[in-house]
């Protein structure tokens, strides 16, 4: 921890009975909020590459101890999270299914939307009680959420029980942090407002041994105006080439069947680089010839989604075909003011070259609804785009404002009952495509990762095909964690039904 990051973190006694105005001096030293001005001056910092160990005075630190994160949010949350349970079950704690037993509970929080940030004030609310109870349980709160300005003021002044609070640049500082909330009485607030190094040899403790996620680099340059990640997630840092491919090597050789690279930009990968002309093309090539059988990447930002990597994606074999690519809008007017940097014409190139070299991609996308000032005009736009890629799916929003974003100092002008109406017309679009694309399955055979029993019947199994999508078959236990031949027999809006005709596939 460097003095400069040292200036950025602080730990504050929330018994003393301070008003909010008051509260605000310890935010001068603790975190900076969003500056659209400041933060597009970044990148010129060195990024410097460490690898992670546990400080011998903390080893042992967890015995007979036990703990419990609930993660909300991305795929990024769910990853920064099996680095914490590693670094926890490396300090001897042992993990634990829910909050009784816990002696250290962490919530990993989203700022994406206001709605997920309601939810983690809520769970606070509840862990009151128990933290009452139990007086010696560490309470803490990390990830997005945490490097917000408004969240930490109003944590300090509404939820003082919260024993620890930490950012998204510092989680290898975990063991660290977990010391100081057991050796003070005070709230341990940790939160750098600039970005950390890149953190090599972080512990992992995966979910399941069947599909792993890689992250291959952090942070985002784009600054979207209604999307705080730039801010939560800081600027683009890129791991070096070599550490990810010995990742991926070690995950093949533990006989993962899949892996997922992850990014808040995965395509800009490498872009950042001063020694080398090197990108997620290039890197898919390297791992391409790796014995893993299905790779997949997200999520990709259309501006950087370049030809050489729709050129090494045409080769296919494990590199898989289905594509994460948000759209946002259908509209060039919208898309501007949203500062995505592409047209509806440029987005449709792009889908039309990605298809040329791959004709059987499948797409699926993200889109906002009542972006302010959308029309009803433009909102037709995103609906005809819809209609001219026939994405596979969509994860679909009404357009909130999150603070310290440009968005939010625009007049949100579309009323709630036109969000809700534009968002209904475009999920019945979603579903009537959706059950159109999976009726076309009806009868053929498919290759399907098998991850376990479906949720709602433990005498069937589940699994997922090369396109992400959800199969329902009967089948032995066996065949979990196996790629096996299931034939489709039904389809569903959302789902396939089918029956397995080969138990296992061999995958070269």
């Amino acid at each position: 921890m460097n003095e400069q990051q040292r200036k950025e973190s602080t730990q504050v006694n929330p018994s003393d009975k301070k008003s909010e105005k008051d509260y605000s001096q310890y935010f001068q030293t603790v975190y900076m909020p969003p500056s659209l001005k400041d933060a597009k001056k970044r990148g010129k910092e060195e990024v410097k590459y460490d690898g992670f160990a546990i400080p011998e005075q903390f080893r042992g630190m967890g015995q007979d101890k036990k703990f419990y994160i609930r993660t909300y949010g991305c795929q990024m949350n769910e990853h920064d999270t099996e680095v914490m349970a590693g670094i926890f079950m490396a300090l001897g704690y042992e993990p634990t299914n829910g909050v009784e037993d816990a002696d250290v509970i962490l919530l990993n929080t989203c700022a994406i939307r206001e709605n997920a940030e309601n939810k983690v004030f809520g769970e606070l609310g509840h862990l009151k009680t128990l933290k009452k109870q139990r007086p010696g349980l560490l309470l803490g709160v990390c990830g997005c959420m945490s490097q917000e300005e408004s969240v930490v003021n109003r944590i300090l002044k509404v939820h003082p029980f919260v024993d620890m609070i930490f950012g998204t640049h510092n989680i290898h500082r975990l063991p660290h942090i977990l010391n100081e909330a057991y050796m003070s009485k005070e709230m341990v607030v940790e939160v750098w407002s600039k970005e950390g190094d890149v953190i090599e040899n972080l512990p992992k403790q995966r979910k399941g041994n069947i599909k792993a996620w890689v992250n291959i680099m952090y942070g985002c340059d784009k600054f979207c105006t209604y999307c705080i990640v730039p801010y939560t997630r800081g600027k683009e840092r890129s791991r070096r080439p070599e550490e990810i491919v010995q990742e991926v090597r070690h995950l093949a050789a533990q006989g993962y069947k899949e892996i997922t690279l992850l990014g808040q930009n995965v395509n800009a990968y490498g872009k950042d680089f001063e020694d080398m002309e090197y990108g997620l093309g290039d890197l898919m090539e390297e791992i391409h010839k790796i014995d893993i059988p299905r790779i997949r990447f997200t999520t990709s930002h259309p501006r950087d989604f370049d030809d050489h990597l729709i050129e090494v994606l045409a080769k296919g074999g494990n590199l898989l075909d289905h594509i994460h690519l948000p759209v946002q809008s259908g509209s060039t007017d919208v898309l501007k003011i949203m500062a995505r940097k592409y047209s509806r014409e440029s987005y449709l190139e792009l889908v039309r070259k990605i298809k040329e070299a791959m004709p059987n991609a499948s797409l699926t996308t993200d889109i906002i609804v009542g972006f302010p000032n959308e029309t009803d005009e433009q909102f037709e736009e995103t609906m005809s785009l819809y209609r001219e890629v026939e994405f596979d799916s969509a994860y679909t929003f009404i357009y909130s404002p999150r603070e310290g974003t440009p968005a939010a100092k625009m007049e949100d002008n579309v009323p709630m009952e036109v969000k809700k109406e534009r968002l209904q017309r475009l999920n019945a679009l979603v579903n009537e495509t959706s059950a159109k694309k999976l009726k076309e399955y009806e009868g053929k055979v498919v290759d399907v990762l098998v991850e376990g029993e479906s949720k709602n019947n433990p005498e069937v199994l589940a699994g997922y095909t090369e396109k992400s999508k959800l199969v329902n078959f009967r089948a032995p236990k066996t065949a979990i964690g196996q790629i096996v031949k299931v034939k489709i027999t039904k389809a569903k809006t959302w789902t396939l039904d089918g029956e397995m005709i080969e138990e296992t596939v061999e995958v070269n």
